[in-house]
């Protein structure tokens, strides 16, 4: 599956799902606010339940289990990328700051070719 289509959450029970999973961050999230007397572990424990769980009951929706197989899908492209060498990367930085160094100098020639023909000849400033 080289380009998947875009896939729409249509089941209620895939809704109802994704509904709950949003609500247990929310409450995560409340919760750390709502133990704001309590040490940061406490009201960092709440946040990260709310998100595990959250995660848990995503997971097991049809969305969820389509996210866990395009995340595999794509550490195996990922792994399959060639990178390039120190060598190769080393020149093509250099490649990249001389065409950068070329245009600007082409864009400080231009720059102060148009401000002499404005200034100088078409509005005789000196």
């Amino acid at each position: 599956m080289a380009n998947p289509s875009v896939e729409n959450v249509s089941s209620t029970s895939d809704k109802l799902m994704l509904a709950v999973a949003v609500l247990l961050v929310v409450a995560g999230i409340a919760g750390f606010y709502m133990l704001g007397a309590q040490d940061w572990y406490v009201r960092g424990a709440a946040l990260f339940a709310g998100i595990i769980a959250a995660v848990v009951v995503a997971y097991f929706s049809a969305t969820g289990k389509a996210f866990v197989a395009f995340a595999k899908d794509s550490y195996r492209e990922v792994r399959k990328v060639v990178w390039p060498t120190r060598k190769e990367a080393g020149q093509t930085t250099l490649v990249v700051f001389g065409f950068v160094l070329v245009m600007a100098l082409c864009i400080w020639g231009s720059d102060k070719t148009i401000e002499w023909i404005v200034f100088s000849l078409i509005l005789g400033w000196k």
